[in-house]
């Protein structure tokens, strides 16, 4: 049977013009894994039965959990309201669920809020020493939506790969992680490769990746 842990929200940050960072209380014995999510809902009449999906950004030996949420105001929905909430107001959490997870050093292609399930296994790989090896492809609009770029640069360093699909900034790849992008930056697909990103994005992008001699089996994604 699925069980619903009521929490308090402890602090929260902006993280870019549109993106926070917050943490909650942790119910005891509560666990994940770096890469997986869980349900959420706003504890308020009306709000406990509109659930959300989001990926926890925290360690997991952290004594807090984390989210890194996107608000889309125009939508007037959780995400909205979660923005406008403050320390002490309470949360609902649901069991912990998702299908990726680390499986070695490999390439990883996020887009916009896809970044938030790498957050966690980056930190872990880099709390344990083993970030080496592995490589970034994060694709967002412009450079001022780019989620945590100072520590993701730190973690991979020149792993670390930021495109824009709107602004032509120094420092920055221009264009969209497409077929062309692929086949100039990608030369080994016996790799692991973990996506995530709107849904047409990883469609896409696993297409192409299967398509060029990556194996189903090392693809990594919400399916």
């Amino acid at each position: 049977m699925e069980q619903e842990f009521v929490v308090r929200l402890l602090e929260t940050r902006q993280v870019t013009h549109n993106v926070k960072r917050f943490r909650m209380e942790k119910p005891e014995g509560y666990s994940f894994r770096p890469g997986q999510a869980t349900d959420v809902c706003v504890n308020r009449p009306g709000w406990q039965n509109e659930r959300r999906p989001f990926t926890f950004t925290c360690l997991t030996d952290d004594p807090y959990l984390e989210f890194t949420i996107k608000r889309y105001p125009d939508h007037h929905g959780v995400t909205d309201l979660l923005h406008q909430l403050e320390p002490g107001d309470e949360l609902l959490l649901h069991d912990v669920w998702g299908a990726i997870d680390y499986r070695g050093p490999g390439c990883f292609i996020a887009g916009g809020a896809g970044i938030t399930p790498f957050l966690a296994i980056l930190r872990e790989l880099r709390r344990t020493g083993m970030a080496a090896g592995n490589t970034l492809y994060f694709s967002n609009r412009t450079a001022g939506d780019v989620i945590q770029e100072d520590e993701l640069r730190g973690i991979l360093g020149d792993g670390a790969h930021f495109i824009l699909s709107r602004e032509i900034r120094g420092g920055y790849e221009y264009g969209r992680i497409d077929q062309g992008f692929l086949t100039r930056n990608v030369k080994n697909f016996k790799q692991p490769f973990y996506i995530c990103g709107p849904d047409e994005m990883v469609k896409d992008v696993a297409g192409l990746l299967e398509g060029m001699g990556a194996s189903a089996e090392g693809l990594v994604f919400e399916k």
